[in-house]
């Protein structure tokens, strides 16, 4: 399995970031399972008389059993990990790691699931014509051109090899110098919920406020090696009810839109929104934490992992396409997950109506937790709680470290 490292642009990029894994390894379960020594499977380099192709491909994940979407997370499963290994078992995969540039939208934490994440790299093809035909992003390819042969079909191929809750849902050709992080003009997160106990029209007017370009450091896992600009730009939110219903409770969903989001941004923001739906804190405590003023973060806890999907990343141009037999395939898998889905949740509910005590059922009908269990305290506002260390105090610990050493 080959190790990645993502493509860097030629140009330095500014207030660029990503809605980061999870991949703190001292946070980790001692007893959790940790990532076996990669194998090595057929030897790329041999492959090199293949011609190849640089392409963009769109991924969709279900992320509950993942440790994450990178394979650096150094934990197996990743949905990385998987991917790579689909990759090399259709060999499509030609020369040398440092030879394929390798780039993804977005790096999404542990259980998050994505419909529209986006990796490019260089893959084998069987079109001789591809250094003229990858200079215009979003080509179209037919199956045969001028005694061409069609390309490879990249969604029907690696779908019959990747794990069920993984599949490639289209490709684009894409020109040598794209980067599916820093070409990305925008993404969406979607934050599932129900909606008891909740006052959706105050969080709603509370959201709104997030709107703009900010000082995001109260809304994030702050990681002050790496990240030293906390300005990001939020283009758009929104609360609209789903078409799904249990027991009278209504689903609802948040959506976000950005230019790129910091480590777990999205999780907290709707934590702080959860917190003012509920009424223990008001609307203005979102000015409160956008103000720089504010320099350490409150200690709270984010909003479960489950829940968020990376709905979509926008690139200029792109049009991520699959074959007619590929997308009759995928629509019937995700059909039939669907189905199964619902199956499991017929079981549970079979349960919940024969063997649980009706009075246990009402003392728990506050769903307002949305899939966490806590225990009832008393709320501390955000404002009086106790902080975190700010980036300056991280900073100065990190230059002492160094000094020490």
């Amino acid at each position: 399995m080959m190790q990645l490292k993502e493509k860097k642009p030629k140009e330095k990029c500014k207030n660029l970031g990503e809605e980061r894994g999870e991949m703190n390894s001292g946070s980790r379960k001692s007893g959790r399972k940790k990532a076996a020594p990669k194998t090595p499977g057929y030897d790329t380099r041999i492959m090199n008389h293949h011609p190849r192709r640089y392409v963009a491909l769109k991924v969709m994940y279900f992320g509950q059993r993942f440790y994450g979407f990178s394979l650096e997370a150094q934990m197996d499963p990743t949905v990385e990990s998987e991917i790579f290994k689909a990759l090399e078992k259709t060999r499509l995969l030609i020369g040398e790691k440092k030879e394929i540039q390798y780039s993804r939208c977005g790096r999404t934490d542990k259980g998050v699931s994505a419909v529209g994440q986006v990796i490019a790299l260089y893959l084998r093809s069987k079109r001789k014509d591809i250094d003229a035909h990858n200079k215009h992003s979003g080509e179209t390819v037919p199956e045969e051109q001028d005694g061409q042969p069609g390309e490879i079909d990249y969604v029907r191929v690696l779908n019959g090899v990747l794990p069920k809750d993984i599949r490639i849902v289209g490709w684009c050709p894409v020109p040598s110098d794209f980067s599916a992080r820093f070409s990305c003009l925008s993404r969406e997160y979607k934050y599932f919920f129900w909606s008891d106990n909740l006052n959706l029209s105050v969080m709603e007017t509370a959201g709104k406020k997030l709107i703009g370009e900010h000082d995001f450091r109260n809304f994030c896992k702050m990681d002050a090696v790496k990240v030293h600009n906390y300005r990001r730009n939020v283009m758009s939110f929104e609360i609209s009810p789903c078409n799904m219903r249990f027991q009278g409770h209504q689903l609802y969903a948040i959506k976000i839109k950005g230019s790129a989001f910091l480590w777990h941004q999205v999780r907290c923001m709707v934590a702080v929104l959860f917190m003012i739906g509920q009424g223990l804190e008001s609307p203005e405590v979102i000015d409160a934490l956008l103000d720089t003023r504010t320099l350490r973060k409150p200690q709270y806890l984010m909003a479960p992992e489950i829940p968020l999907v990376l709905l979509s990343c926008e690139f200029e141009g792109l049009k991520f396409s699959c074959s007619s037999d590929a997308g009759q395939a995928l629509h019937a898998h995700l059909e039939n997950e669907c189905r199964l889905y619902h199956l499991q949740a017929a079981i549970f509910h079979e349960a919940l109506l024969s063997h649980l005590p009706l009075s246990i059922g009402a003392e728990n009908k506050d769903a307002s937790s949305n899939g966490v269990t806590r225990k009832k305290a008393s709320h501390v506002p955000l404002m009086s709680r106790e902080t975190e260390p700010s980036y300056e105090e991280r900073r100065a610990k990190l230059e002492t470290v160094k000094l020490r050493a």
